[in-house]
């Protein structure tokens, strides 16, 4: 994992299968709140979820690992993540 300032990691991450109109984005924002990440959660154009995470790396891994499950009607092909930085600090994590 990246390290960025004030020991903040991010993971940027795709994750593709059923996963749009399956509660996956407020899923996420819920599991990410319980472990003290920031970021967000978005929908694209083609199918996929896009999540930027930053926090803790003990919770980003288990984040990582629930995007694996996602909610009760996801059905995960793939999660794809990348160690990033960002420029400015996420307030909470939001649902774009």
């Amino acid at each position: 994992m990246f390290k960025t300032e004030a020991n903040k990691s991010c993971l940027h991450c795709y994750v593709k299968g059923r996963v749009q109109g399956v509660f996956f984005r407020s899923s996420a924002r819920k599991r990410a709140l319980a472990l003290g990440l920031t970021g967000y959660a978005r929908n694209l154009p083609d199918g996929r979820v896009e999540v930027l995470a930053c926090g803790d790396l003990r919770h980003l891994n288990s984040f990582q690992s629930w995007l694996w499950q996602g909610p009760a009607y996801a059905k995960v092909d793939s999660v794809q993540c990348e160690q990033t930085s960002v420029s400015f600090d996420y307030n909470g994590f939001s649902i774009e």
